[in-house]
């Protein structure tokens, strides 16, 4: 097994003898209970579980099977949850464990790290049994404290590098804020506006560390490949991206808008081209993350064609958040657990069946109903069980690994 390219230095591991070396040397006792050793593991955890738990609930609730969160409407719930619920669960974990191998500092564990799971936990509990306002207090608490944290490692280390992911989860607290703000009527604005800019940052997020990752782990598993894309097409791509996300989010549908999002959907497909994704088709913890990819320029595009009213812009909202978000969370959430647990960086049967899953609800959810918008409830049912089924595969699969010790016997 080769080791990753030092771009993004999340994992670092030798072939299956040298963790069975480390494994076997290893006697000496590690501090605290494992789940708190690393940000990646309870905020993993949680995340697979609550994506389990909230879909198949959302779904149950439209066909009036149970009563969802009336202090908002269900919609409204339904799209915060599944981005500063699911989505920013597994965003904390990754930028808590990355930023410790982006800068060789500590990040929080112990009481700490139990505590923020803890808050996010509450949080999510809160929206179905609190009142709102500490439903909102409690979920506007954890997205600042984690960007200080952040913020305050990458500093110490004079990683500059790296500050803008600290700039856009203050960006995601303050559309957070403004959500709760205008749910509880403080702020005269539409609180799907702030979703939308939720979404948007998490694109922007999603953009940026593929960029890195994805070329870089196919290299390292396709010796002597050169993939990374020209630095025009790296920028451009990025600023495009963000231009078109701006617009959307801050004016109404416009021509302009949609001619944004067209230049950024051929562009993320150039960029995804340099990348050779037809080259991993035998390495499906790589494949996993180029198809996940591959979400991005479709949901642009629909999301262009929904700006001159040729779609609902739900269409284009689910290609980014179910095809793009959730396929390379599951990509994401795979490769690191397991080079962070001393295993492998090789799928198992069942992690196939799951990253299939997961395509598979993104495809039932959003093509399916443009193809036969009839039959849509049949197709959200459809989506809705093959993402429970997906994340529960990694549960079984995980939770195990990421209740215990590393294989190799690191701390971590």
């Amino acid at each position: 097994m080769t080791k990753p390219a030092p771009v993004i230095p999340l994992v670092q591991l030798g072939g299956a003898s040298n963790v069975e070396m480390a494994a076997s040397s290893a006697h000496f006792p590690l501090p605290g209970w494992p789940l708190f050793r690393l940000g990646f593991r309870p905020f993993y955890l949680g995340a697979a579980a609550f994506a389990l738990f909230a879909v198949p609930y959302w779904i149950a609730g439209l066909l009036g099977v149970v009563t969802l969160p009336s202090a908002v409407p269900p919609l409204l719930w339904h799209a915060h949850e599944m981005l500063f619920g699911f989505a920013i669960a597994v965003i904390v974990g990754f930028l808590l464990t990355a930023g410790k191998a982006w800068t060789g500092l500590a990040t929080p564990r112990g009481a700490t790290l139990a505590t923020m799971a803890g808050l996010w936990l509450a949080a999510r509990l809160s929206a179905i049994w609190a009142p709102y306002a500490v439903y909102a207090l409690l979920d506007m608490a954890l997205l600042p404290w984690v960007a200080v944290v952040l913020i305050r490692v990458l500093l110490k280390a004079g990683n500059r590098r790296n500050l803008p992911l600290g700039a856009i989860l203050i960006l995601l607290a303050l559309a957070n804020l403004t959500f709760h703000a205008a749910a509880l009527g403080w702020l005269t604005v539409d609180p799907l506006g702030a979703l939308h800019a939720g979404l948007a940052l998490i694109v922007l997020i999603e953009c940026v560390i593929a960029g890195r990752v994805i070329p870089a782990f196919t290299m390292s598993a396709l010796p002597g490949q050169k993939l990374q894309a020209p630095q025009w097409l790296e920028r451009s791509t990025l600023c495009a991206t963000a231009l078109a996300l701006a617009t959307w989010v801050m004016l109404p549908a416009n021509p302009v808008t949609a001619a944004g999002f067209a230049a950024a959907a051929l562009l993320h497909a150039a960029r995804l081209g340099h990348w050779q994704p037809w080259r991993t088709r035998a390495r499906p913890i790589l494949w996993v993350l180029h198809a996940a990819y591959a979400w991005l320029p479709v949901g642009f595009m629909l999301l262009a064609w929904s700006q001159v009213g040729g779609v609902a812009a739900s269409a284009g909202i689910h290609a980014l958040a179910v095809g793009a978000t959730a396929g390379l969370i599951i990509g994401m959430i795979t490769r690191t657990a397991r080079g962070h647990t001393g295993r492998p960086l090789k799928a198992s049967r069942l992690e196939v069946v799951a990253y299939l899953l997961v395509a598979g609800a993104a495809l039932t959810r959003v093509l399916l109903p443009l193809v036969a918008p009839a039959q849509t409830a049949d197709w959200l049912m459809a989506a809705a069980a093959a993402w429970a089924a997906g994340f529960a595969l990694y549960l079984w699969v995980f939770a195990p690994w990421l209740l215990s010790n590393r294989l190799d016997g690191k701390d971590g």
